[in-house]
């Protein structure tokens, strides 16, 4: 995904809010289709949508994959703790968190640990592997809490648009 330079000075008004919540529920609508939800012609649609782009609304495009067709059904949320004798250690497993494919999301928190990992894994002996070889083993990682997933009750990435 490529970098851009937002424009912060662009404030959504009820039709772009309205685009938002339509791409969002299916970013592969024709822009005609887009502009005939939202109550606009194609061209003043077009305009808007590569407005909210450039305005760093819209961060990209990507499509809804099936998790147990691709060999990762398996959900787990770790908790990280890390060693807090060195500052460098937060660094460090920043940079480190990135490159381990199996994350899919990671944050930094309050309370008693520092990190909240999302992973995705085929199953438990995978997951084995990858907390004991991959996550453990990133400098600075004192401790760790595992929660595997066993049912996903919802699951979305849609942001609320008031």
């Amino acid at each position: 995904m490529r970098k851009l330079d937002y424009d912060d000075s662009y404030r959504l008004d009820k039709y772009d809010r309205h685009i938002l919540r339509v791409l969002q529920n299916d970013g592969r609508i024709s822009y005609t289709e887009l502009g005939k939800q939202v109550g606009l012609t194609t061209t003043p649609c077009i305009e808007r949508v590569k407005k909210l782009e450039r305005a760093g609304y819209i961060k990209g495009y990507s499509a809804h994959l099936n998790a147990k067709q691709l060999d990762a059904g398996l959900v787990v949320f770790v908790q990280v703790s890390l060693d807090r004798s060195s500052k460098q250690s937060f660094q460090s497993f920043r940079a480190s968190i990135e490159k381990l494919e199996p994350v899919q999301e990671c944050y930094l928190v309050t309370g008693s640990f520092d990190f909240l990992v999302k992973a995705r894994i085929k199953d438990m002996h995978a997951y084995r592997h990858f907390l004991e070889e991959e996550l453990l083993a990133v400098p600075g990682v004192s401790d760790s809490t595992s929660i595997a997933v066993m049912e996903t009750v919802k699951e979305t990435l849609a942001i609320p648009i008031s």
